[in-house]
């Protein structure tokens, strides 16, 4: 009790404070500012109180009774607080948990892990993760198994894309990630989906696809055909869950598809007929002692008859 007794002294200001002896100082650490106060201090300010009060005028007894019975319902919400956190700890074995560990120089160190065991020393719990003894102060963050499982396998960042048929550029889809922890894939499928008709789906050639380091490139030729709108980019992986994601990421395709022109294709007959023909000459005429007569028709295209004559002699 002795160790209690706190003597008042003042300051250069002439402000009263009181001095704690060092062997009333249990922690190795000072207490931080802003801490709260243990049944340590309720008891040490209780015995100051006595100690220092007004003679003339001293504490009345039931006002310490008072004091007293909070001073043992804090007692008793304390050590009932260490038993519940106590139980707590017992209940992270097995479960993996992020803890903010401060270092002897000051520094906060993150280490996540899954709690191995828990030991209780003194009254206080710890936990030992991956060999490591840790208070269980230190522990910030108790994560969900299925939400653990759920950032291992693959996933890809939100992000809206655009393309225009006028300007034609290769698409670069971030943040692709083909998972971790045993729950990897080694390759992927790429389909669009049309968001106002799901019935509508672009499949993607692999040979456009090009993937490296959580980045995705989508060749333009692969999009050269498809219709302007808004479409999901759905991802299918190959991993063991057949992972499937396909909301988020959104593409805009705007413009007219420029369609190839089709290849020159005509046909033309023609048909001709001609005649050319000669009317053969008629002629008589008298030459010493024969004549003839002759006619006939020629014709380039058609048949011809050759005329005969007769020839007479009409002597005179």
């Amino acid at each position: 009790m002795a160790n209690l007794m706190a003597p008042v002294t003042y300051d250069e200001n002439g402000k009263p404070k009181v001095d704690v002896a060092e062997s009333s100082q249990k922690k190795d650490n000072e207490r931080k500012l802003g801490s709260e106060l243990g049944k340590e201090d309720f008891l040490m300010l209780l015995v100051t109180q006595m100690q220092y009060q007004d003679p003339l005028e001293p504490t009345n007894n039931t006002e310490y009774v008072t004091q007293l019975a909070q001073f043992s319902e804090l007692e008793a919400m304390q050590n009932l607080n260490e038993t519940a956190n106590n139980s707590t700890a017992y209940s992270l074995v097995g479960k993996e948990v992020l803890i903010q560990h401060e270092t002897s120089t000051g520094d906060v160190v993150e280490f996540q892990g899954t709690v191995q065991y828990v030991t209780i020393q003194n009254g206080d719990a710890y936990v030992t993760v991956d060999g490591e003894r840790y208070p269980y102060s230190e522990v910030v963050q108790v994560i969900d198994p299925y939400y653990l499982i759920a950032s291992y396998l693959p996933s890809v960042s939100k992000q809206h894309l655009e393309y225009n048929h006028q300007d034609p550029q290769d698409l670069v889809v971030e943040g692709l990630s083909l998972g971790s922890h045993g729950y990897e894939a080694k390759s992927f499928a790429v389909a669009l989906m049309r968001v106002d008709d799901s019935s509508k789906t672009v499949s993607i050639d692999p040979k456009y696809l090009s993937y490296e380091k959580g980045k995705l490139t989508i060749d333009k030729e692969a999009l050269e055909s498809v219709d302007a709108g808004t479409y999901y980019v759905g991802f299918v992986f190959d991993n063991a869950d057949k992972t499937v994601v396909y909301e988020d990421v959104t593409l805009e395709i705007k413009g007219i598809v420029q369609k190839p022109a089709d290849p020159g294709n005509g046909s033309g007959s023609g048909s001709g007929s001609g005649t050319e023909g000669s009317t053969g000459g008629t002629g008589s005429g008298t030459e010493g002692s024969t004549g003839g007569t002759g006619s006939g028709t020629e014709g380039s295209t058609g048949s011809g008859t050759t005329g005969t004559g007769s020839s007479g002699s009409t002597g005179s």
